[in-house]
């Protein structure tokens, strides 16, 4: 089978979720036979210099790029007040990726071209010019209910307008083209009930993101420290809004009951507030080299979110290291792990104390927590056997004699 993927940012270095996903996907359906080829922008936030790429990133046939620069300026965001397109998706309107894009489909035959988020919905219309291939949708999230969460948890009340405004906007924009996709492929069957019921009525799959569990068997020399981590990607608010409110309402608390205990803290584009913050038993480490070696050397795992939306990745990644990961019940949302079982769940600040020192004093069992972590993501999240399912999906709907792109089962 062969397979366009469209993305909206390069999907290398594997630093934040979406290019996880992006990648573990299309390695495995690389293994299963397919030619995939990728179609990405290389935008100005997110920029990365291919001549750098390692050999083992082998698996397209095929990579294209174009550049765009996507940088958020005082003037376009004024103006959008005036205009009825959403700001986020028209920062990922290109008309060189759209040129690049109708040359690649008409010089190939596409059995399905996938589209990795809501943002490269603008391209649908071009696609159907000039292809006969499936158009899917891989939502990585429900793109507007992130924005209203965000929006629901900012204070100051002109950002707080402001935001709202632009979330309407995205909103709008997800509604009106949710049923221009041919086939919907959900990261969560809680995101695909979400779908469904906001009015999508094409054919749709649940498809949890996947990890290639053979990266995470990393032991490291030195036995783990009791230590906590957070890491993630700084420059996305929802992380940056939880680790602030960790450190604010949280740490002071867990810094008084265990002076001992020290918190590390990694993210890509990790803000200068940040970097010179002084707390005390607080590292910043900034970018580092390779998050799962990061995450490897400490026990505890800390994710606090209170907006967002999809599947946080980062949380399966520590769980597949064996780690006891400590989550809100949003940060967990999309993935049935039980609490106290599979991972340790805190909404307020109290609870994370208490979580946390359940740990440290052994309270709560680290090892058969992490155990069982491991074992969950290895039977469910395994980037394998999720594609093959993927990819049974896609060759059931080209084979079928009736196909059209009105509907599809």
């Amino acid at each position: 089978m062969k397979i366009l993927q469209l993305c909206k940012k390069f999907p290398y270095p594997l630093k934040d979720g979406e290019s996880i996903a992006v990648t573990y996907l299309s390695n495995a359906l690389h293994n299963l036979g397919c030619e995939i080829s990728l179609l990405s922008m290389n935008t100005s936030k997110h920029y990365m210099d291919l001549n750098t790429l390692p050999a083992e990133f082998n698996h397209y046939s095929e990579i294209h790029v174009t550049a765009l620069d996507n940088s958020i300026r005082a003037i376009d965001a004024f103006k959008n007040l005036f205009s009825s397109d959403s700001y986020h998706v028209s920062r990922f309107v290109c008309p060189d990726f759209r040129h690049k894009l109708i040359e690649l489909l008409q010089n190939n035959h596409y059995d399905v071209v996938q589209l990795e988020t809501l943002y490269l919905a603008p391209y649908v219309d071009v696609i159907k010019q000039h292809s006969n291939a499936i158009i899917t949708m891989r939502a990585h999230n429900v793109e507007f209910e992130i924005w209203e969460r965000i929006s629901s948890n900012t204070s100051f009340l002109p950002k707080k307008w402001y935001l709202k405004y632009l979330t309407r906007k995205l909103k709008k924009y997800e509604l009106e083209h949710l049923n221009k996709y041919d086939y919907l492929v959900a990261v969560s069957e809680r995101d695909l009930k979400k779908f469904k019921n906001l009015g999508y009525k094409n054919g749709a799959m649940a498809s949890p993101i996947g990890l290639d569990m053979k990266n995470y068997t990393k032991i490291n020399a030195v036995i783990p420290s009791s230590d906590i981590c957070f890491i993630g990607a700084l420059d996305w608010i929802p992380n940056m809004e939880g680790l602030m409110w960790f450190l604010e309402k949280v740490w002071p608390q867990v810094h008084l009951r265990h002076p001992d205990l020290k918190f590390h803290i990694a993210g890509r584009n990790t803000p200068d507030t940040l970097k010179n913050l002084v707390v005390p038993n607080v590292i910043v480490h900034g970018e580092v080299a390779d998050g799962i070696e990061f995450v490897d050397k400490h026990g505890i795992m800390i994710v606090p979110l209170f907006s967002g939306s999809g599947m946080r990745v980062k949380i399966l990644e520590g769980m597949a290291l064996g780690k006891v990961v400590i989550t809100t019940a949003m940060g967990k949302e999309g993935i049935h792990a039980e609490n106290n079982i599979h991972l340790l769940e805190a909404d307020s600040p109290q609870q994370f104390v208490d979580r946390i020192t359940d740990v440290v004093t052994g309270k709560a069992d680290k090892k058969a927590i992490g155990a069982a972590a491991r074992s969950f993501v290895e039977n469910y999240y395994d980037h394998g056997i999720n594609a093959m399912r993927l990819l049974e999906k896609y060759r059931s709907l080209r084979n079928n004699p009736v196909y059209s792109r009105d509907s599809h089962s």
